[in-house]
């Protein structure tokens, strides 16, 4: 029997994969767990051992303690390691792998269930004598919690209790939204969580989200390692994280670490934790909340401190202790992390599932990412949405910010739609570039989410390149320099799709590899330099044009009539609809209203004969960990239901089929007119 300790990973894709990486090179065998979806995943080839653990959903696989502690005993693990989401918070594994002789890296259970209640954590944090934010945790009907909102004012946070991670969570701005916002956040967190319980807070408003990384061993050593910003979020979500914040002097750094040093020392707790505070514009800050686990934004730490969080992690729950003491503790430069996610900026946010197309990471001096991606895998809507994190380092603020930039364009993903333009603007915002944004940044700029007008020469690209694509595909091949049969003095014309947006052009051949673009009332002539097959098992291409005498660069892919163009990191998806036809509205005021991708239909709200109204809320759907209100998009009558509460649907599926409410001018009898 080999003496080498066993850590068993009980997670997922990125971070499983980063912890691995720091476990194999401190001498640990490793395990990697998968569900069905994951079976290819590259966490599970990763590790030195894999152990399936079946089903579909996170409750099927990765939440299902009694499938985690199986795999352990069959794979001979000695040691846990929860990550962070699934069951990193999660009291009752804690206890069930002491319970079963097995090492669990976090703080004990009893931590985890005192800080993973905001109600008792936020007593408990007053007790020490750390400032928190006005508002109630007490009884649960909706008269008190309606009668306290109108004590505490408004604007409002309506928090689930055992909540994270922005679930449950709700804003309120006055009386008349109250109600329903408190129902919303009872079914999200009763959805998420398993219980309903809310608290209620005073929505701070042009505040900073300071979140302070502790970490204490067994010996009764405990420092801070400073802080993080992370106050660029969207619904409660964090975007944009960096270390260390630009609000945040010397002197705050050390108020504010030894708050969460107190909060820390006074719950015994160990291991690596997260103390998260609200800072106001006047230097007050206000505990937020505990998160007992190794954060999402841990690199940003790492690369300002150079130390391995994950291997600190290790050590402490081998009984080692602290490497360095408070005072020993320095920082170097500045470090800028942003999410990469499958979601839509443009449809608030709608998380994106399908297969990644295409794949190439960025690299650089000071560059990292952390991410689970290859080309042909795919995003299953299953799990959260995050694809990874990309990190860069700079010797100051502004020299991170301009490798970060730079990263984002270089980097190659083709697949679902995503947010990396989405991040290239808030990182070219100029209040951000400033250091100036708080967690209003994201709504006081909708612009950043708003769709923009095709670059006129990304539309002259893609028709060119889906041109050549589909009216020659040999051109390419055997270096013909025409690209059709017949008269060429005559223009091509057909049209191209994105967004659901048509593009009409006209193409005509000039000369050798030079062509003329005609896009509504501007013209453009195009020389094709190059046009090379970059893969043979998809249809990848890189090319160079000239565009009016300019000369652009850029990567495609052509994959049925389907184009897909990156500029600059940004994805364009076109369609080829010259010869299809037009399509129907169908989904726009046509009644049927159906899943806009694979989820659980948490909650049906209308029955059949039911009037309703455009814009009412009809469903309730979950997809990759949010929750999505579904809407009428007619005045009408539910006719028929599609589906029911609690079923698995899929993307497209009909879930309320609305007839429409007859005209003013179809109730006027025949009779009446003249």
């Amino acid at each position: 029997m080999s003496t080498t300790e066993t850590l068993l990973i009980a997670n997922r894709g990125e971070i499983a994969l980063r912890i691995i990486r720091t476990a194999q090179a401190e001498g640990y065998r490793t395990v990697a767990v998968y569900s069905d979806p994951d079976r290819d995943a590259l966490h599970t080839q990763g590790a030195d051992i894999a152990v399936a653990i079946g089903g579909q959903t996170s409750a099927e696989s990765y939440l299902d303690i009694h499938k985690i502690l199986d795999a352990a005993k069959k794979s001979g693990a000695t040691a846990v390691h929860p990550a962070y989401g699934f069951l990193a918070e999660n009291a009752d594994f804690a206890n069930a792998c002491a319970e079963s002789g097995l090492r669990f890296i976090g703080p004990s259970a009893e931590v985890i269930e005192l800080m993973g209640n905001k109600r008792k954590a936020k007593e408990f944090v007053a007790a020490a004598g750390v400032p928190c934010i006005p508002g109630f945790q007490g009884a649960q009907d909706d008269d008190t919690l309606i009668a306290e909102a109108q004590r505490i004012g408004f604007p409002l946070m309506i928090k689930a209790a055992a909540g994270g991670g922005g679930r449950g969570m709700r804003l309120a701005q006055g009386d008349a939204e109250l109600a329903s916002q408190l129902r919303a956040a009872r079914s999200e967190s009763m959805s998420a969580f398993g219980s309903d319980e809310l608290i209620l807070e005073k929505a701070l408003i042009n505040a900073r989200h300071i979140e302070i990384q502790v970490f204490a061993d067994s010996q009764g050593n405990c420092i801070h390692l400073g802080e993080r910003d992370c106050s660029v979020q969207r619904r409660h979500q964090k975007v944009v994280e960096e270390c260390p914040s630009p609000a945040v002097d010397t002197n705050l750094r050390e108020k504010m670490g030894n708050a969460a040093v107190t909060v820390a020392h006074a719950c015994g707790y160990q291991c690596a934790g997260t103390v998260e505070f609200l800072l106001c514009p006047n230097g007050e800050f206000y505990f937020l909340e505990m998160n007992t686990r190794l954060q999402v934004e841990h690199p940003v730490t790492e690369m300002v401190t150079g130390f391995d969080l994950v291997a600190w992690q290790l050590a402490v729950a081998r009984g080692e202790a602290l490497p360095i003491a408070q005072h020993q503790m320095t920082q170097q430069g500045h470090a800028i992390e942003v999410r990469l996610y499958a979601e839509d900026p443009e449809q608030q946010f709608l998380p994106q599932a399908g297969k990644v197309l295409h794949w190439r990471a960025p690299k650089g001096q000071g560059v990292r990412i952390d991410h689970a991606l290859k080309s042909g895998g795919d995003i299953t809507p299953f799990y959260d949405p995050m694809l990874g994190k990309l990190i860069a380092w700079g010797q100051d603020r502004e020299e991170a910010r301009r490798k970060l930039t730079r990263a984002l364009t270089q980097l190659q993903f083709i697949g679902p739609k995503n947010n990396i333009h989405f991040l290239q603007k808030i990182l070219a915002e100029p209040q951000f570039i400033a250091g100036d944004a708080d967690t209003s940044f994201l709504d006081q700029n909708n612009s950043l989410t708003s769709p923009e007008p095709v670059p006129v020469d990304v539309a002259v690209q893609a028709v060119l390149l889906n041109h050549l694509r589909h009216a020659n595909p040999q051109d390419q091949r055997s270096g013909r320099n025409d690209w059709r049969n017949g008269d060429s003095s005559v223009p091509l014309s057909y049209r191209l799709e994105i967004s659901g947006q048509p593009l009409n052009c006209e193409l005509l051949a000039l000369e050798k590899n030079t062509y003329q673009v005609t896009l509504g009332d501007r013209r453009f002539q195009l020389q094709r330099i190059n046009f090379v097959k970059l893969q043979e098992e998809v249809e990848l291409f890189s090319t160079e044009l000239l565009v009016n005498g300019v000369s652009y660069k850029r990567l495609f892919l052509h994959r049925r009539n389907d184009l897909y163009l990156l500029c600059d990191g940004r994805q364009y998806h076109f369609e080829d609809t010259t010869h299809a036809p037009a399509k129907s509205s169908l989904n726009q005021g046509s009644g049927r209203i159906t899943a806009p991708m694979d989820g659980c239909l948490v909650k049906i709200l209308v029955e059949p004969n039911q009037a309703v109204q455009c814009g009412d809320t009809i469903a309730l759907m979950e997809a990759m960990k949010m929750e999505h209100s579904l809407r009428a998009d007619r005045d009408g009558t539910v006719m028929k239901l599609g589906a029911q509460a609690g079923d698995q649907v899929r993307g497209g599926q009909l879930l309320v089929q609305i007839e429409a409410a007859p005209s003013e001018s179809a109730k006027i009898p025949s009779d009446a007119t003249s």
